[in-house]
């Protein structure tokens, strides 16, 4: 009997050290003490996270260990210079073991001092693929969206109360996310020239690609001074005004032909010409995609429709409906649109009979709507 007591003492005196280590990894994750921190040292933070709240889902009905481990952290965190619950960084409470890894990784997600390699490695835990999944639990990903969708209902509730009318396209997620991305961009961007292309280079591979687009169309359309979320949400860091970080969205999309060819395709007509209203560098590359998915087209006689050389090719009703876009946008976006189709128009012989150019079935099919 004596002995299963001490067992169990010591049991509990482990339990209760590696409760503290952790208070201390967390308290830490905040500081730029993480400019030291590894790929590895990541992955071994939120495994220990993971633990911890596997302790807390194990013993949380237990009366007596939980006062005890209460106690326990309850004097770690006065013997910080005497500091309060609200103002301590670490645990305060076995309560908090519930959410810790998901407050670790809000955390990582915001310090700017950060590395690339750990926070990429940081990424690659919170998204790591099909397949990956634990049947069991619920993902610390889902954990983090769903996080992120209370804080976007916040911000749809504020702006209501402004008489804002967010547009319909506009997912509350997916801005939340774009804030997020915004901010990292402006972060990484004062630590050295190269972070933002470095950053957005490992989003591109890491992340599901269509939904990283929706992000990124989704950032180059906030708009410069949104509403300030409320300063304490889970005890994360309020994000800054996401100011910054679209001019290098921008030359990032004009710099890898590849993606922008993504972004073209991929996204809805009336939220790409949004896009290049606002950013009119990307209008260029915008133009020259829809010239060439034009060209590709052929007219088939027995259809009496344009179509393309393979099944895969993007239809004709596509291409029509990315120009009219186009075309109801303000001037002077809607006129370099039609003097580029009446240049096109011009250099494939000025036809104006239906069927024999594809730049003249274009301006016939957009003449009623502009």
């Amino acid at each position: 009997m004596k002995k299963e007591t001490r067992a169990s003492s010591a049991a509990m005196e482990s339990l209760s050290q590696q409760l503290e280590r952790f208070s201390e990894v967390l308290a830490a994750s905040r500081t730029p003490h993480v400019r030291s921190w590894s790929p590895a040292t990541v992955r071994r933070a939120l495994q220990w996270a993971r633990y911890m709240r596997h302790v807390y889902r194990r013993f949380g009905h237990h009366a007596g260990i939980r006062l005890a481990l209460d106690r326990r952290l309850r004097d770690q965190w006065r013997r910080e210079d005497g500091a309060a619950p609200a103002t301590y960084s670490g645990l305060t409470s076995f309560r908090a073991l519930g959410r810790c890894d998901l407050l670790l990784a809000q955390r990582l997600l915001g310090n700017r001092a950060l590395g690339d390699a750990a926070f990429r490695c940081l990424l690659g835990q919170l998204c790591p693929g099909p397949g990956a999944r634990d049947a069991e639990e619920e993902t610390l990903k889902d954990r983090l969206a769903l996080l992120a969708r209370r804080r976007a209902a916040v911000h749809l509730l504020r702006a209501g109360g402004l008489g804002e009318s967010p547009a319909a396209h506009e997912d509350p997620l997916t801005q939340t996310q774009a804030e997020l991305l915004l901010q990292r961009l402006r972060e990484v961007g004062q630590a050295a020239a190269e972070g933002p292309r470095s950053l957005l280079c490992g989003l591109w591979e890491r992340l599901p690609q269509n939904s990283f687009l929706g992000v990124i169309a989704a950032a180059l359309l906030l708009p410069s001074s949104p509403p300030e979320p409320p300063q304490k949400e889970l005890e994360l860091d309020s994000p800054k005004t996401p100011g910054e970080g679209r001019h290098e969205l921008v030359q990032w999309l004009l710099g890898k032909s590849d993606t922008m060819a993504a972004f073209c395709h991929s996204l809805p007509a009336g939220l790409l010409a949004s896009v290049v209203g606002l950013h009119p560098e990307l209008f260029p590359a915008y133009l020259a995609l829809l010239t060439d998915w034009g060209r590709q087209l052929s007219y088939d006689l027995q259809k009496g429709i344009w179509v393309g050389a393979e099944a895969r090719d993007e239809p004709w009703e596509e291409l029509l409906s990315r120009f009219q876009s186009l075309c109801q946008a303000p001037s002077p976006l809607k006129d370099e649109v039609l003097r580029a189709l009446e240049t096109c128009k011009a250099q494939d012989g000025g036809f104006e009979v239906p069927g024999l150019s594809i730049w003249t079935d274009l301006l016939l099919a957009l003449g009623s709507g502009v």
